[in-house]
């Protein structure tokens, strides 16, 4: 009693100094850029994002239901969820071995006594009693490990940093089908677009063939003049079945994206609809913010905490264990009758401690792992810092030079349509050659096309650089 009093006062006395080996965790400190360094002079401004929500800026209906079905529908995000529930889960297996241990138990056994092995034993009764017999046995099984070196504490420690790192990569998850959804409509929104731009060239080079052809058959052309024209509406018509295609391999994607059958959204989608507009000004906030809001940022941090609170765990196995208590009591016969007599009754009762001596360098060598696990996860950490930095500078670059692009293929499609009416006009007056026709219905063909492709870009861009700046997460939180 007074041993059990003693090692319980040694045990509260651990848990208040909290001595805990292995090394204390700190958060890592980073060197963070004061601005960006792409950080235009326009549209882009550097004060708090507010970008919890950020596709409601392009204003469509349609992508903030889609959205609203893929943050409910999606698989990708249940297995991380479910990965937030089996670390919880481990957590509580962990911290279990910092509470004691109740085992019952019961067991019947038939036996029979080698003659050989006893030499004083006599057939009938003698010394030991009958050749044969019957053992029925019930009891309990107590264990408490008192945690002096706070191995049990440090294990603990880890476990809630795997549920803050499974809770991060939840949220990096969400990110991504956030700007998964959103790129891939539109992508749908993009092909539609160039859809149209492709059946309205056609329809005019099918007019520039009805016109070669009629004034072939009046004698004031060439069958060349018609051939090319031809050819030329056959080119065009030939890049219709592209463009169908990845409309609706965007669809099933996004059919995908919500949980659902591929083709399960073609009604829905097929309709066509125009490409949702960009923002012209965007608030990203200073490099710094990216610490607290990339969700893969936060996890990297969290995957370093848990790495080195794993260093104490292994670390503790270098120092005695100690049981608090070690007790078995319980009840033993030759006879199921006698069972429940007090003179039945058996029991061991005392405190144990356990201390390796000699094992051939085992723990030594799993501090070294973890050790190097640490160092590993560090590096990781500034490796996933870095590479946010280098997403939203990619994302600022590409946004705004597609911008320039988009203004200068506008004024270009402008000219050509202009071009188009002045070559048609001259060559049904006869003062052009038809070659001009085909080059200027040609070129506005391509500027509109690259114009329609650039919109979408400008838009994707955009989305990109929310998903690179770790908008969304708070959207919905698990």
């Amino acid at each position: 009693m007074k041993w059990s009093f003693f090692l319980l006062s040694c045990w509260l006395a651990a848990l208040l100094t909290g001595c805990m080996v292995g090394p204390n965790y700190h958060p890592p400190k980073v060197d963070m850029p004061v601005t960006w360094s792409e950080l235009p002079e326009q549209g882009i401004m550097a004060q708090p994002a507010e970008i919890v929500t950020w596709w409601k800026a392009l204003n469509d209906p349609t992508l903030d239901a889609l959205i609203e079905r893929a943050v409910n529908a999606n698989l990708d995000l249940r297995i991380a969820e479910g990965r937030i529930r089996e670390t919880r889960a481990a957590r509580g297996v962990v911290a279990a071995d910092s509470w004691p241990t109740i085992d019952a138990a019961g067991s019947y056994s038939r036996y029979r006594r080698s003659e050989n092995a006893t030499p004083s034993f006599s057939t009938g009764g003698g010394q030991f009693g009958s050749l044969e017999g019957d053992l029925f046995q019930v009891g309990f099984d107590a264990g408490w490990e008192l945690d002096l070196f706070g191995r049990v504490r440090r294990a603990v420690e880890a476990a809630n940093a795997d549920i803050g790192a499974a809770e991060e990569n939840r949220r990096d998850v969400l990110v991504s089908l956030l700007a998964e959804v959103a790129r891939n409509y539109v992508d749908l929104r993009g092909f539609q677009r160039q859809l149209i731009v492709a059946h309205n060239n056609i329809q005019t080079q099918q007019g520039t063939v009805e016109l070669t052809e009629a004034r072939f058959q009046a004698g004031l052309t060439s069958a060349l003049d018609v051939e090319q024209a031809k050819a030329q509406l056959a080119t065009t018509q030939s890049q219709v079945p592209t463009l169908e295609s990845g409309a609706r391999r965007a669809i099933h994607r996004l059919g995908v994206l919500l949980g659902q059958e591929p083709g399960s959204l073609l009604a829905e989608l097929l309709p066509e609809k125009p490409i949702p507009a960009a923002s012209l000004d965007v608030s990203i906030g200073i490099p710094s913010d990216l610490l607290r809001r990339r969700p893969d940022v936060r996890r990297a941090e969290r995957e370093l905490a848990a790495t080195t609170a794993r260093i104490g765990v292994a670390t503790a196995d270098l120092f005695p264990r100690f049981m608090l208590i070690s007790n078995t009591v319980g009840l033993q016969s030759a006879s199921l009758s006698d069972l429940a007599l007090a003179s039945s009754r058996f029991w061991t009762a005392g405190p144990t401690i356990s201390w390796p001596i000699f094992d051939g360098g085992r723990i030594r060598a799993t501090i070294e792992v973890q050790n190097a696990r640490e160092e590993q996860a560090l590096a990781q950490y500034g490796q996933t810092v870095l590479t946010s930095l280098e997403e939203v500078e990619n994302a600022l670059t590409v946004y705004t030079r597609e911008q320039v692009r988009q203004r200068a293929l506008a004024a270009a499609v402008a000219a050509n349509r202009e071009a188009v009416a002045l070559a048609n006009e001259r060559y049904t007056k006869g003062l052009a050659d038809f070659l001009n026709v085909l080059e200027t219905q040609r070129a506005l063909y391509v500027s509109e096309d690259q114009l329609v492709q650039s919109e979408r870009t400008v838009v994707s861009n955009l989305i990109a650089l929310y998903k690179a700046l770790g908008g969304g997460w708070e959207y919905r939180q698990a």
